[in-house]
């Protein structure tokens, strides 16, 4: 841990999950160092939210976890790559397997090309 760049990003690093069967991106997240530490300790994902300024353990609401099955960092050692496997199939908190699921056409409008796998008002209550 203490080879990560944590200073760039004022003590959070990007983190992309990854569903590790796939290679599918299914979001982007931040990390502290308590968070990359529980994560390492737990085995599952734990995320910083920037909204709430607290550690935040995918799936805790939802029961959609993220088992960890690889960690890796860019060449700057600034960004973390987490190859998952998405319990629950969905990651996204709006209901999407995903939270990249709008696609820009060529006049750089985005619309939805994504089915919704549940209703985050039947989740999150």
């Amino acid at each position: 841990m203490e080879q990560l760049d944590f200073d760039k990003g004022d003590g959070l690093i990007p983190v992309i999950a990854q569903e590790h069967k796939t290679g599918e991106v299914l979001m982007l997240a931040y990390m502290n160092r308590e968070a990359l530490s529980e994560t390492i300790e737990s085995g599952k994902a734990t995320y910083y939210s920037r909204s709430r300024n607290k550690l935040w353990k995918k799936g805790e609401s939802s029961g959609h976890v993220q088992v960890v099955h690889e960690i890796r960092t860019d060449c700057d050692r600034d960004t973390i790559l987490l190859k998952v496997e998405q319990v629950g199939k969905a990651a996204c908190h709006l209901g999407y397997s995903g939270c990249f699921f709008r696609k820009a056409d060529k006049n750089g409008t985005f619309a939805t090309v994504e089915e919704k796998i549940f209703d985050p008002k039947e989740v999150y209550k």
